[in-house]
């Protein structure tokens, strides 16, 4: 498995302007957001930065990591699964989009801050929530691009599989983050953490489980 992840480092590494094409795309949308409403407007109210936040890393994350088994050859693929177990491929996927997605978040934060101001108060639980949000954008988004490399319409297929377990991740993120603006105790945020956890312990399984039988067809 390590020897997977390493391949996929060094296949992304080859391919630099692809990375930063994503944080470019991401200084994009952050820019575009600060032209359009300004930073003291955005940061005075919490759950309009906090959506803004999420919906920037959310385009971003999708184009990174979406197409992840979309792109590759099919040759590629016949030369892995001769080589290592299905279920090491999907979990090195896993990982390296969680560090991906993890770079990307902290990269988001950064450029907010710059531009849009940073009214986090709770920086551990918002960090928290970035970590526990980028495996499962990674996680789900690893498997369901699996899949939508199945179909001859890729993209679409990706698109809807997709929706149902992002907007989840999405509106707990975007609800503890206001949380972390609003200063509120933790235990506001506990339920959310906790459904967080749950749907990224559900679609590790059911990756897990699933990913050999889509690899085999």
């Amino acid at each position: 498995m390590k020897e997977l992840f390493l391949l996929q480092l060094r296949l992304e590494i080859r391919k630099r302007s692809v990375v930063i094409s994503l944080f470019l795309y991401l200084v994009c949308l952050v820019f575009i957001n600060y032209l359009t409403l300004g930073s003291q407007n955005v940061a005075s109210v919490p759950r309009v930065w906090s959506a803004l936040f999420w919906m920037a890393l959310l385009a971003t994350v999708v184009n990174a990591i979406a197409k992840s088994f979309m792109l590759e050859k099919s040759s590629t693929g016949i030369y892995l699964y001769s080589l290592a177990d299905p279920a090491e491929i999907i979990i090195s996927k896993i990982i390296y989009g969680f560090f991906l997605c993890v770079g990307v978040c902290c990269t988001g934060f950064l450029f907010f801050s710059a531009l849009l101001n940073n009214p986090i108060q709770d920086a551990p639980l918002f960090f928290l929530t970035l970590v526990l949000a980028s495996f499962g954008f990674s996680a789900s988004l690893s498997i369901l691009s699996a899949i939508a490399s199945k179909t001859n319409n890729g993209s679409i297929v990706m698109a809807i599989l997709s929706f149902p377990v992002i907007i989840g991740i999405l509106l707990m993120s975007i609800k503890v983050t206001k949380n972390c603006i609003d200063g509120l105790d933790r235990s506001a945020s506990l339920d959310e953490l906790l459904t967080l956890g749950a749907i990224n312990l559900l679609v590790a399984a059911v990756s897990y489980l699933l990913f050999p039988y889509i690899w085999r067809s």
